[in-house]
């Protein structure tokens, strides 16, 4: 399979999508203003322990108190080695996807005291009401290597399929690592020499060490290390030798991803290429069109049928339908296909969409027990090729499948969308900062073709706002770069998606 990772960079904004045979598969989006903070390290203080809910509450700094539950804070050898390497954006969380056995663990009051200063991480980010998800297993990823300071455990990626490789693996890195660290060997690992095993490991050791400095020398809460930015971030995980190429449209980030793939991965053989033409990268690539389409609620099948995609607080609900068609031969017949042809669509808009935590799937009942097996098996390996770990259990009678998948930061509809004052939050308009950076990127593309010396602008008054408030700096590059005066202009009775651009 053909795969990509094509880039836009702005001052406001970077998107990255991964790309399989010109489709985007997945979408990483980072604000300057709303960076990630999975895999930061925080020097917290410890604010509330529940022991009702086993768990405690942590100030690290952040607008909300982060959540720590008890067997996050125990030395628990079988959560690290439930993170291997199955697309983990952040370090492991005990009993994530309820795959972990509950034990008997030690009470929460006898781990932690109100007032107690603790080094964690975040495992999650806020979603929606809910403060941050933070573990004290600490977890350092690197190319090949997860160096796990706190507990002395070799793991190995479960992806990696054979046992004669995860044995030579795992005692490569046991010669090499130091008594009493932890490492989890990647998939990336596969078929990697000693020596490069070394490289990371050195370097996560030293990193480490740094992060220890820091710890002693701040109070708290503070923050002690950062996670590298979206971009190098993508570049670490994703980046193997079935992507041929990478698509920058930025001559530093350009530059900063040649120094990262020299550092880290400099025997990977791919090939990059600096965007340079006026058409916005995502529009040369039709990939904004796609991304539109992953903000709707109803996507239609090449056959005529369509599934619905509804999110909520706590699940997300798939219906399928056939929609507009009929079949060709009889209904059951119809059904399946129908089913089938979803679950390809289904697997594809939960990693597109970053959907996670409880889904339902409401297929069309199906009579048959031969071709609610098949639809499963079909789902299955659908999903084989999604690096963040599901489950799934079988269709019932009602043609229902429950499922789980993992989820450390928000869906791309809540990144791109707040609630719609139009309709009181029942349902999602792009938000302000969505439509400053929309406008820009039209903007991007009128300015040459407008002769005018002056472009006004006329928009909502609430976008107007963050345009002459946070987002000013990129209305004055956008002047600056073509010579020309952009005037704002606020009109009350348009929609907050609502827009124009106007010469003079």
């Amino acid at each position: 399979m053909a795969k990509e990772l094509v880039i836009n960079t702005t001052s406001q904004e970077t998107r990255v999508a991964l790309l399989e045979n010109g489709h985007i598969a997945e979408l990483y989006i980072e604000r300057a203003r709303e960076r990630g903070i999975v895999g930061n390290i925080y020097k917290g203080r410890v604010i509330r322990v529940l022991p009702g809910m086993q768990a405690a509450f942590v100030d690290i700094g952040l607008e909300k108190a982060a959540f720590l539950y008890v067997a996050d804070v125990f030395d628990e050898v079988e959560a690290v080695e439930h993170f291997i390497d199955g697309g983990n954006q952040g370090p492991p969380v005990a009993g994530e996807d309820g795959d972990i056995e509950d034990r008997t663990l030690p009470p929460i009051e006898d781990l932690l005291q109100e007032g107690q200063e603790i080094l964690v991480q975040i495992a999650k980010e806020p979603l929606g009401t809910k403060g941050a998800r933070i573990t004290s297993h600490i977890s350092l990823p690197g190319r090949n290597l997860v160096y796990m300071p706190t507990v002395d455990h070799v793991g190995i990626s479960r992806r990696i399929e054979s046992e004669e490789e995860k044995d030579r693996l795992r005692a490569a890195v046991e010669q090499i690592r130091p008594a009493g660290s932890g490492f989890i060997v990647r998939t990336a690992a596969e078929g990697k020499s000693e020596e490069d095993l070394q490289v990371d490991m050195e370097f996560l050791l030293n990193l480490w060490q740094d992060v220890a400095r820091r710890k002693d020398g701040s109070g708290a809460p503070s923050l002690i290390h950062s996670e590298l930015d979206v971009i190098c971030k993508v570049v670490r995980d994703i980046l193997t030798e079935d992507v041929r190429r990478i698509v920058v449209d930025s001559r530093d980030e350009y530059a900063k991803i040649e120094r990262f793939i020299g550092t880290f991965m400099p025997k990977l053989k791919y090939s990059m290429e600096l965007y340079e033409d006026e058409e916005p990268i995502f529009d040369a690539f039709g990939l904004e069109v796609e991304i539109a389409r992953a903000l709707g609620r109803k996507v239609w099948l090449k056959s005529g049928g369509y599934i619905i995609i509804e999110q909520t607080e706590a699940l997300t609900a798939i219906d399928v339908n056939t929609g507009r068609y009929v079949g060709k031969h009889n209904l059951e017949d119809t059904i399946l296909k129908t089913n089938l042809e979803a679950v390809k669509e289904i697997a594809f808009q939960l990693r597109l969409r970053n959907i996670g935590g409880l889904i339902i799937i409401d297929f069309i009942d199906m009579e048959k027990e031969p071709h609610r097996e098949k639809v499963h098996a079909a789902l299955l390996e659908a999903l084989k090729s999604d690096k963040s770990k599901s489950n799934i259990l079988k269709i019932s009678e009602l043609g229902l499948v429950e499922m789980t998948r993992q989820r450390v930061r928000e869906s791309i509809g809540r990144t791109l969308c707040e609630a719609c004052p139009y309709c009181e939050g029942k349902g999602y308009i792009k938000s302000r900062a969505t439509l400053a950076y929309e406008i820009f990127r039209e903007l991007r593309r009128e300015m040459n073709e407008l002769a005018a010396p002056r472009i006004t602008l006329v928009v909502h008054p609430d976008v107007a706002a963050i345009l002459y408030d946070e987002e000013r700096h990129g209305i004055e590059e956008l002047e600056e770069r073509f010579g020309k005066q952009i005037t704002i202009t606020a009109r009350p009775v348009f929609h907050q998606e609502q827009y124009e651009i106007l010469p003079g």
